[in-house]
């Protein structure tokens, strides 16, 4: 019983730090058609904003919770204005972009920081279940991650904001004519997925190692989970977040955390196959 317990937690976890991964993603590729290369540096980024704060005296919880979000989001935006605006409409260029834009944020701060691993102590401390321990800052994880979903639910949903985003990515120059401004809208919307990716660097940094190159173990998880949910931003990527979260966590449970990646990955691979639309085309159509 207590070791059912134990797994759950670890499944809730993981569903949790994969929806706090893919959300800013899905914001940028699902809702923009930008296919963002620096998704992982975005949250490497949030990660050592974090570590640096912390390490200066900011108290933990305002290093991860703003000062991460908000560096992480005027980058987004001075990406943006210098070199993403200029691609909109061509997926393949803003791939290349993008990958090249990687390189040269691993490289500075490789220069800056080195390549040795840097971290910050997880807070909150943990709590007995039987003969086995867990921490709470898991459970935080998964409170985090059910708010970040319901605030974007929300602002897509009931604020005049999200309408103008919706509209203005489904048919710009109509936008344009009722006196929008695309432009403005496109830089604020992908402020804001760099944003929450940074928010997700800076929650996930107390549990992972902190090491310039670490995007490159967080990035193709994130495009596999926000293809495989389709185009629905909030209901696939939480759904396909539950449905792999909770494949590789049992996986890794049963055999190593090596192959419960690669378990992951082929089941990602079938879903594709099955479902190439996604998982909310074949189920939440009319979905967020």
């Amino acid at each position: 019983m207590d070791l059912g317990i134990v797994l759950a937690l670890d499944v809730l976890n993981g569903i949790a730090s994969l929806v706090l991964l893919c959300m800013g993603l899905a914001i940028i590729f699902g809702m923009m058609k930008v296919i963002n290369l620096a998704h992982g540096e975005f949250l490497m980024l949030g990660a050592y904003a974090t570590v640096v704060s912390a390490n200066a005296g900011v108290n933990i919880w305002i290093a991860m919770l703003v000062i991460a979000p908000l560096f992480v989001g005027i980058v987004g935006i001075v990406v943006e204005r210098c070199l993403i605006r200029f691609l909109y409409g061509r997926l393949v260029d803003t791939m290349l972009a993008t990958w090249g834009l990687s390189l040269l944020i691993v490289g500075l701060v490789t220069t800056v920081f080195g390549n040795t691993i840097n971290g910050v102590p997880t807070p909150l401390g943990g709590f007995a279940i039987g003969q086995y321990r867990s921490s709470l800052y898991t459970l935080f994880l998964v409170a985090m991650a059910l708010l970040l979903v319901g605030s974007v639910w929300a602002v897509l949903r009931y604020t005049r904001y999200g309408l103008i985003a919706r509209a203005t990515m489904q048919n710009p120059n109509m936008a344009a004519a009722m006196g929008l401004n695309p432009t403005r809208v496109y830089m604020v919307t992908f402020g804001i997925g760099a944003a929450i990716t940074g928010l997700a660097g800076g929650l996930l940094a107390p549990v992972s190692g902190i090491v310039p190159t670490m995007g490159g173990a967080y990035i193709a998880k994130a495009f596999i989970t926000v293809v495989g949910g389709g185009s629905a931003i909030l209901a696939g990527t939480a759904s396909a977040s539950a449905l792999f979260g909770t494949i590789n966590q049992i996986a890794a449970f049963l055999t190593t955390p090596v192959f419960g990646e690669v378990i992951l990955f082929i089941s990602a691979i079938v879903l594709i196959r099955l479902l190439p639309q996604g998982i909310s085309d074949r189920y939440f159509r009319r979905s967020l």
